[in-house]
């Protein structure tokens, strides 16, 4: 494993932690966008499962397309994903992607029912309120609210002081069709909409808010698409409401970047607590390992994983 050590100093991002002089020292690792080139790069995702493994992080998060848009679809494939994401040691927590689901009524991909796909996927990925891994930690699922109780796949855990979230948000727009039927992409909008207020309202108490998912919303001028607008005006809302730090990782674009990408007062100011992480994918399949220190000034070190 060829390991890259990129620290980051992070004075702005969760910076009152350093008022948390007893919390302890714990890693994560975020990966997506993988494995892309199906059967060809299954013997590279084990040795990512088995790097992963040595590397005995806290807990893994995928953050989704666990396939490219181009591969089959098929309920045998979703099967070999969550054999293999029962192998990882550590707890491992996943949020979908879009060629998951969204993107599975291409040819390619077999012409499946999206719709029926996210069934499936929901189904099979979601049936219980602990994580992938050997080890397994707990999830609160926005199924327990009422009026959401399929969206099995947001899922919120405290850890460190720290507050954690999955949401579910994809590429290919979100779902959203300029032209067609958008009753899923408004149902899961007004999900997440909430899934948000909720998540927010119980990082109150905790040091920062990290949250997890699939999709790029900021690749396009910095400006969010029709599929992402809202979400993002209430992430802009609720950060500056919040006060704390609050950091987000993200898949899809394949490529890993660190930047603030969310612009406040008329697109005239940075806003500075929110920190967005993209990780590598596709050919790139290689690993996000971010550790939190609170005796270090820099709080967060952020390293590139590369895995042979």
């Amino acid at each position: 494993m060829n390991l890259l050590r990129l620290p980051l100093v992070f004075c702005a991002l969760f910076i009152s932690l350093l008022a948390a002089g007893q919390q302890k020292k714990f890693t994560f690792v975020a990966f997506g966008d993988m494995p892309y080139r199906v059967q060809n790069d299954y013997p590279k995702f084990e040795r990512v499962i088995k790097t992963l493994n040595q590397e005995k992080p806290d807990f893994i998060v995928h953050v989704g397309d666990f396939k490219s848009g181009s591969s089959l679809c098929s309920t045998e494939y979703f099967e070999r994903m969550h054999a293999y994401f029962e192998t990882f040691e550590p707890p491992l927590i996943y949020t979908p992607g879009d060629n998951e689901w969204t993107d599975c009524n291409r040819k390619a991909a077999g012409e499946y029912d999206p719709l029926e796909r996210l069934d499936v996927l929901r189904k099979m990925f979601y049936g219980s309120d602990k994580s992938f891994g050997k080890k397994k930690i707990n999830l609160i699922s926005q199924a327990k609210s009422s009026g959401f109780e399929k969206y099995v796949e947001n899922n919120l855990w405290t850890y460190g002081g720290l507050q954690f979230a999955t949401i579910h948000l994809v590429g290919s727009n979100n779902n959203f069709k300029d032209a067609g039927d958008n009753q899923e992409f408004i149902d899961r909008e007004k999900a997440n909409l909430a899934w948000l207020e909720q998540v927010f309202a119980a990082a109150q108490d905790k040091k920062g808010l990290m949250l997890f998912t699939q999709a790029d919303m900021f690749y396009k001028d910095m400006k969010p698409s029709k599929g992402f607008e809202k979400v993002v005006n209430k992430l802009s809302e609720l950060t500056q409401k919040y006060g704390k730090q609050v950091f987000l990782v993200n898949g899809d674009s394949h490529r890993f970047i660190t930047d603030k990408p969310i612009l406040i007062n008329n697109q005239k100011a940075t806003l500075m607590n929110f920190t967005r992480v993209q990780v590598f994918g596709d050919a790139e399949m290689a690993a996000i390992k971010i550790t939190y220190d609170p005796k270090s000034t820099t709080l967060f070190q952020v390293e590139q994983m590369l895995i042979d």
